[in-house]
């Protein structure tokens, strides 16, 4: 190859910023959401994206609306694109490992707003302040992709709710009582207890087939104590939807109690269950995954703030 073939190759090649930002584009296929996550303007990442464009000579996206979609081009950039990136994360983390230094990216994964509750925005604030130039993206899961993130790659940790399958190494962060959710104007809203007879005849919300059943017979109680099998109704993939079908008053549903300051609605009464237990949070990885450098970093950060919060009670 000639000089100026080498020098216009260069000048195509994308920049790995700008791959990222299309594979988050592709994921939301929303300009607005995607930006939000890569924390850049929409306009911003709009010209990223014809840049990038311009540079591989193709049409990747088609914009349209408040949405948008991948050309045939833009699917099949962004699939070689996962490639490039995955792989420079990895390169990254090998050096890092040669090095000692705490830098590259590092995908945790959070089931819900399961990052926003303070033992996992402690660890996330820990892990800030020892390792400033690692990179940390938090990904929002729905009870479909919570397990098969992991398994798949696209998160290199999560936080998650217990039980957890088989094939994971976890590390358990807190526990909390559990709620079952009702309609405001549910008979039993008003009661200050209940039991899982009072609710026998209530439809529960349910999971897509995707999701483990064993998980969701198990945080549903079913088949109670009694042996009576639960009514399961509306399907729902995030607890977004979950909570609109309790309002909807198509079924209720129970949720860990920190779901009262989570998902507060008007017209949702929030009322205390002791026999569904407690709800376990775990910091949850593949063994695999558990000595890469950014991973290890997570880990050490989660077991420091879970002595912190357990050092008062040591103390009593």
């Amino acid at each position: 190859m000639v000089a100026g073939d080498s020098r216009r190759g260069r000048l195509r090649e994308p920049s790995v910023h700008q791959l990222r930002l299309l594979l988050v584009t592709a994921e939301e296929l929303h300009f607005g959401r995607a930006a939000a996550r890569m924390f850049i303007s929409q306009p911003a990442l709009s010209q990223q994206i014809r840049a990038l464009e311009e540079r591989l000579g193709v049409s990747l996206i088609e914009r349209g609306g408040g949405g948008v979609r991948l050309t045939p081009a833009g699917s099949a950039v962004a699939e070689e694109s996962r490639a490039v990136v995955e792989g420079l994360d990895r390169l990254l983390q090998v050096a890092d490992s040669h090095a000692g230094a705490m830098t590259g990216r590092l995908r945790v994964g959070s089931l819900g707003a399961e990052a926003a509750m303070p033992h996992a925005s402690m660890v996330l604030a820990d892990l800030r302040e020892h390792h400033p130039q690692l990179e940390v993206e938090v990904r929002t899961l729905g009870f479909i992709q919570q397990f098969d993130s992991l398994t798949g790659g696209e998160v290199d940790a999560a936080f998650l709710r217990g039980p957890l399958p088989s094939g994971f190494q976890s590390l358990q962060l807190a526990t909390e009582s559990r709620v079952v959710c009702l309609a405001g104007d549910d008979p039993l809203a008003g009661e200050e207890t209940l039991t899982l007879a009072q609710l026998e005849d209530r439809m529960v919300v349910d999971m897509p087939r995707e999701v483990p059943r064993t998980w969701w017979d198990h945080l549903t109680v079913n088949p109670r104590p009694d042996g009576t099998a639960v009514r399961f109704g509306p399907v729902v993939r995030d607890t977004e939807a979950m909570v609109l079908a309790v309002l909807q008053k198509r079924a209720i549903t129970f949720l860990p109690a920190s779901a009262r300051r989570l998902y507060p609605r008007p017209g949702l009464v929030y009322v205390d269950v002791p026999e569904l237990g407690e709800s376990v949070s775990f910091l949850v990885w593949l063994p695999a995954n558990r000595d890469l450098p950014a991973v290890r970093a997570l880990r050490a950060a989660a077991l420091s703030t879970r002595q912190q919060r357990e050092q008062p009670r040591a103390e009593h």
